[in-house]
């Protein structure tokens, strides 16, 4: 059996010069109190017969209840996150506003053991980082898709 896949967008854009990065923070009460290491790129699984540029994009549409910026897009390859999680993702330039999110939701006991079933946004925010704070905020497993639009930008 293949482990769990998602796909997700780094959307970018330029502001003064510098280029700038759209991440989101996790929701549900696990994340609600860690910044550095808990925001990730909109991003979420799919299944065999889904195509993963797709996903991605539907994804972007679930979590953030936004349209996915349109034009052409930066294959930023797969990574793999420290609970075994392939992620493969794309960049793709657009401006977001943040406060516009509509996030998607999920379902948890919470707390844990209590039989109580609750429910929590995706995503509890996004914003907008420079490219050195981003690699800060997202989670481990997805810096090195920081890394490799770094080096596609650079060249």
């Amino acid at each position: 059996m293949a482990g769990k896949r998602s796909a997700g967008l780094l959307v970018y854009r330029t502001r003064a010069g510098a280029t700038e990065v759209l991440l989101a923070h996790m929701g549900g009460p696990f994340w609600s109190r860690r910044d550095a290491g808990a925001w990730s790129i909109p991003k979420g699984e799919y299944d065999d017969i889904e195509e993963p540029r797709a996903a991605a994009f539907r994804e972007f549409r679930e979590e953030l209840g936004l349209a996915p910026p349109a034009g052409d897009v930066i294959a930023l390859g797969d990574v793999r996150q420290s609970g075994g999680k392939v992620v493969t993702a794309w960049a793709v330039a657009g401006d977001v506003d943040p406060d516009a999110i509509d996030p998607g939701t999920f379902e948890m006991e919470w707390p844990r053991g209590s039989g109580r079933i609750r429910e929590f946004p995706e995503v509890d925010r996004v914003a907008w980082f420079g490219l050195d704070e981003a690699v800060e905020k997202i989670v481990a497993g997805q810096r090195d898709l920081l890394e490799r639009f770094r080096e596609r930008l650079d060249s």
